[in-house]
């Protein structure tokens, strides 16, 4: 049985600074907003190369909390990509701003910039880009247009910790990055837990009062805000696993190189890897016009396969509001009904790579 992912594996490998790390918060008695929230913000904000990181709750309060900050709310509209997972377009109505999506590149599956300008209309507050399983999208047409039509850059960084755009990282790109650390991520927690980062002074502080219920300091509520706190258990944990993060997308990156050389003669269509970006491979994903059948014969092989994401959130119940049939974003619906996800996290070997591939390349043979 080869397992899409194995998170106890990553656990097993660096156990004793784990464990020591949680022990010590244990032994503080401190859990919320103490000094290893501070010190991870501190660390993730170097390692990015922002001025500015805040913990919250999770992914999606991220993209929530950036939005406040930014001043997005009720009538406006935020611009995405149909097929991320539906918590980006969560993120946006929470606010009572309205997603608007634009189709995907077909080489990226990221928004694509040459359709971005025909959907900003007078609403148009932001464009919210995805960094899609782990690969850049095309900031710099994207930046480009919102700066011409003064419009926030928000990015949905939750799969792409480390990953670079012409050499920058992701999440500092825009005006803010927005980060996950849902367990499975490249650096995920043992728990839910998120980041922002910016270089606004700003957006910063407002951030850091709207995740603390809008206090600027204790019982002085001065913001309608909310409670999303990055706590000091998780801060600890991703403190120990952020010194590994490179290592570990250098193994993803040779995980993804492995497969798409294998894969050069089969049947299904590898990702690319685009010139501008350092993909770090949250996700390997492939295509398949049978992607049923082929994940069956995986399945009966002993590999474990996933899809992201099997209905755009145009096309979900949630989002029927919005009037978009199917059609909508051919492109996007599309890929929904051929990507299929593959194993890949550091501790898979070139072995069970290599295995992998060549069931990939003896189905229909």
């Amino acid at each position: 049985m080869i397992p899409f992912g194995d998170l106890r594996l990553q656990y097993q490998a660096i156990k004793v600074e784990l464990d020591n790390a949680i022990q010590s918060v244990l032994d503080s008695g401190w859990f919320i907003l103490g000094k290893n929230v501070a010190a991870f913000e501190s660390e993730f904000a170097a390692y990015c190369g922002a001025a500015f990181a805040v913990g919250v709750g999770n992914g999606t309060e991220a993209l929530q909390l950036a939005l406040m900050a930014c001043g997005i709310g009720p009538g406006d509209e935020v611009i995405t990509a149909p097929n991320s997972a539906t918590f980006t377009a969560l993120a946006i109505s929470a606010v009572g701003a309205v997603p608007t999506f634009v189709d995907i590149h077909p080489e990226t599956y990221n928004l694509d910039p040459q359709r971005l300008e025909e959907a900003i209309g007078t609403r148009t507050k932001a464009i919210m880009p995805v960094h899609l399983y782990g690969q850049p999208a095309d900031m710099d047409p994207i930046l480009d247009i919102a700066r011409r039509h003064n419009l926030f850059v928000i990015e949905d960084a939750a799969q792409a910790h480390g990953a670079l755009y012409k050499g920058h990282p992701v999440g500092t790109l825009g005006d803010v990055g927005c980060f996950s650390f849902y367990p499975s991520k490249n650096l995920g927690a043992f728990g839910d837990g998120g980041m922002i980062v910016t270089n606004n002074p700003e957006i910063a502080d407002k951030v850091r009062m709207l995740r603390n219920g809008g206090q600027k300091s204790r019982y002085d509520h001065q913001l309608l805000g909310m409670n999303s706190r990055l706590d000091e258990l998780q801060a600890a944990i991703l403190r120990v696993k952020l010194r590994y993060l490179d290592k570990w997308n250098e193994r993803r990156r040779h995980i993804a190189a492995l497969y798409t050389a294998l894969l050069g003669d089969s049947t299904v269509e590898p990702p690319v890897d685009m010139p501008y970006a350092k993909h770090v491979y949250h996700l390997y994903v492939i295509r398949c016009k049978e992607r049923a059948a082929l994940q069956k014969y995986l399945a009966e092989q002993g590999v474990e396969t996933a899809i992201h994401y099997p209905t755009p959130i145009h096309l979900q119940k949630a989002y029927r509001w919005l009037n978009l049939g199917r059609g909508s974003f051919p492109i996007a619906e599309q890929y929904a009904e051929e990507v299929l996800s593959l194993p890949i996290y550091p501790e898979l070997t070139d072995a069970k790579v290599r295995q992998i591939a060549t069931y990939i390349r003896d189905w229909h043979a």
